[in-house]
């Protein structure tokens, strides 16, 4: 009998900040474009694309872009969260986001984050800001049984060289994304799955 290859993993790349400069809008690209390399379909998302509803449960999923942005989380074998740090927390627009695509109601609407693998590459202003997604991460994981990867990436200004990622900064960047990747191919044959539960 032949060993079939499993399909490419299907990784979606959400760029959450609408500055036009933004540095986890970089990292986002630079991880579509490792990605690729490595026989993966990344969809790379960028906010700045699209004009969010604003979350109120209710006329927001009438929005033409609720549907296209809910199947891209919840259809993908991962999410990879490109967000700034403002205020020692992630940006509005990502929290935004998360809002819209994870909330439940009558009907067939169901988060579309449950069980997601997500890893957080993350752009801040100072070094010691570097925990400030960790609330995220554990809403993630509570609330959606989000498998949250280990290895985050934060930079920050002093980790770019005329453009170009620094050593300790690329390679954290590789090692996260090759984390993601073990962790998406493994937990693609787990037999359970979640709701809303505690």
């Amino acid at each position: 009998m032949k060993n079939s290859i499993p399909p490419p993993l299907k990784i979606t790349i959400l760029s959450c900040s609408l500055d036009p400069e933004s540095r986890s809008r970089d990292l986002g690209r630079e991880a579509e474009c490792f990605l690729r390399t490595q026989g993966c379909i990344p969809q790379f998302i960028d906010l700045r694309d699209f004009r969010l509803p604003e979350f109120d449960n209710s006329a927001c999923y009438l929005d033409p872009i609720y549907f296209p942005l809910r199947q891209a989380v919840r259809d993908a074998d991962g999410i990879v969260l490109a967000v700034p740090i403002y205020n020692w927390s992630i940006g509005s627009t990502a929290k935004n986001l998360i809002e819209l695509t994870g909330a439940t109601g009558a009907g067939s609407r169901k988060s579309a984050w449950f069980d997601q693998i997500v890893t957080f590459f993350c752009a801040g202003g100072l070094p010691h800001s570097y925990m400030a997604y960790g609330a995220t991460a554990m809403s993630l994981m509570l609330d959606f049984k989000c498998v949250i990867n280990p290895y985050a990436v934060y930079a920050t200004e002093r980790d770019w060289g005329n453009g170009i990622m620094s050593d300790v900064l690329s390679a954290r960047f590789r090692k996260a994304l090759e984390v993601k990747l073990e962790l998406a191919s493994l937990l693609k044959a787990r037999r359970y799955s979640s709701d809303w539960e505690i």
